[in-house]
């Protein structure tokens, strides 16, 4: 945990920006797997995290704007859990910790709410994850799955507080950069012809576990990297293959690394993975040069597709004016995602709360394929912390899909495109903190060019 007072000073701060009414805090309980006892690992909901730092299961909280009380539910262990779990501290020594006094067993919450919500007080909660959120909701608040109307000005409050990091966020991003950089270091080193996918990505979560760390998401280490989220790890590596490696470090306290690899199969790069490699890393360092204070990130994103395709168009693949392509949307057939997305104590930061809220300050997104994945799209402020991932696949059944309807034929060359199908994706990531005048890579540099990849094989 931080210092008490970072906690009593994030909450004046939500008080003063939402003014009126009782703001819900529900925090995270145990899940069972299979049965009650075996859990999922336990990881306590950011924004209670954030605000009162507790990573802690069974613990819920109020913050009372308009009586002036800041309030933790929950209950003291039992001696059977203790002969179990082994000791913890005390509810009341929990909540000191976040600089709160007042404490109450668990059950004492929903009278509490049942009174504000007689006396007229308006009580605000955030959009509900998980299905025990929503159990919760019922039971406190007689609130229906599907029925709740999550609150906006707490959204909103919530994410102008999260979206800028403050010194003490930052120091722990850039610890959790530095162990998710070694673990794909490791990976760049170990991956071997004949190796199985599960085998590269058993090295280097070793290196997160050997740090004391979780992972931040379910690593991706695949020969298939034309597949953007591929948890499968069963695959052999051949030779001629490229492992993409996506994988991330968590600190302690909940805040998240997150970097991509494009890691060669042997010793070196085949000549035809090294034009496309490099236009991926050409994409990378264009949207990196640009990331300033002012700069709208969807512009970022423009530049980045219209590298990559000016790069496809030096091959063959496409034809036609990169700007016009990518304001039509032809550049998501090679480019179907976004170009990074917020990082903090979420590895997509706050995406429980709404990318139109986090990632476009509100404005709409657009519905364009491709375009409508990207996460971030707002002008970019001092102290955003956001991945940079530009990436360039070539999927069969994209291709099959929209060569079927001749989508974009003035755009794209499907004769040509055709002897890429097999060529898979790359995607390279670093982790940038946006400062006052530029931008600030974190965590250690991890390989990145085909020649920086060779030299560590």
């Amino acid at each position: 945990m931080f210092d008490k007072e970072i906690y009593r000073r994030r909450r004046e701060q939500l008080k003063k920006s939402i003014g009126s009414g009782l703001l819900l805090f529900l925090g995270n309980d145990d899940t069972g797997v299979n049965y009650a006892d075996n859990t999922y690992p336990f990881r306590q909901d950011s924004t209670f995290l954030y605000f009162f730092g507790q990573p802690y299961a069974g613990l819920d909280a109020v913050i009372d704007i308009d009586n002036d009380r800041e309030i933790i539910f929950g209950d003291e262990l039992s001696i059977d859990h203790i002969v179990w779990m082994g000791n913890q501290p005390t509810i009341r020594e929990k909540a000191e910790m976040a600089g709160i006094s007042d404490t109450r067993p668990h059950a004492a919450i929903k009278e509490y709410l049942a009174k504000a919500k007689n006396a007229g007080q308006r009580i605000h909660y955030l959009p509900p994850y998980r299905d025990a959120h929503r159990v919760k909701l019922y039971d406190m608040l007689g609130i229906l799955p599907g029925a709740d109307t999550p609150s906006v000005e707490f959204i909103k409050g919530v994410v102008d507080l999260r979206n800028h990091k403050q010194p003490e966020e930052i120091a722990e991003i850039e610890k959790a950069c530095d162990v998710t950089a070694d673990m794909h270091i490791e990976a760049t080193k170990a991956t071997r012809i004949g190796m199985r996918e599960c085998e590269v990505a058993a090295a280097l979560e070793e290196v997160a576990a050997r740090n004391g760390y979780p992972l931040s998401f379910p690593t991706i280490a695949t020969v298939n990297g034309q597949t953007l989220h591929n948890h499968i790890h069963t695959n052999i590596i051949k030779e001629g293959d490229m492992l993409l490696v996506d994988a991330g470090a968590e600190t302690p306290e909940g805040y998240a690394g997150d970097m991509s690899s494009t890691i060669c199969a042997g010793r070196k790069f085949t000549e035809r993975q090294k034009l496309i490699y490099d236009i991926q890393v050409a994409s990378h360092l264009a949207a990196v040069d640009m990331l300033r204070p002012g700069v709208p990130f969807e512009k970022v994103y423009d530049k980045a597709a219209e590298v990559i395709w000016d790069g496809l168009k030096g091959l063959g693949i496409v034809r036609g004016d990169a700007a016009e392509a990518v304001k039509a949307g032809a550049h998501a057939m090679f480019f179907p995602c976004g170009l990074g997305h917020m990082m903090g104590l979420d590895v997509h930061d706050m995406e429980n709360l709404g990318e139109v809220w986090v990632g476009y300050g509100g404005r709409p997104k657009s519905t364009q394929f491709g375009r409508k994945s990207l996460r971030l799209g707002r002008e970019l402020e001092e102290g955003f912390v956001l991945t940079i991932e530009p990436g360039v696949y070539f999927i069969p059944e994209l291709i099959d899909y929209w060569g079927g309807e001749k989508r974009f034929a003035d755009f794209i060359n499907y004769g040509e495109l055709d002897k890429w199908r097999d060529f898979s994706g790359i995607r390279n990531e670093e982790d940038y903190l946006i400062t006052a005048d530029g931008a600030r890579r974190l965590g250690k540099k991890i390989p990145l060019t085909t020649e920086e990849v060779e030299a560590m094989r």
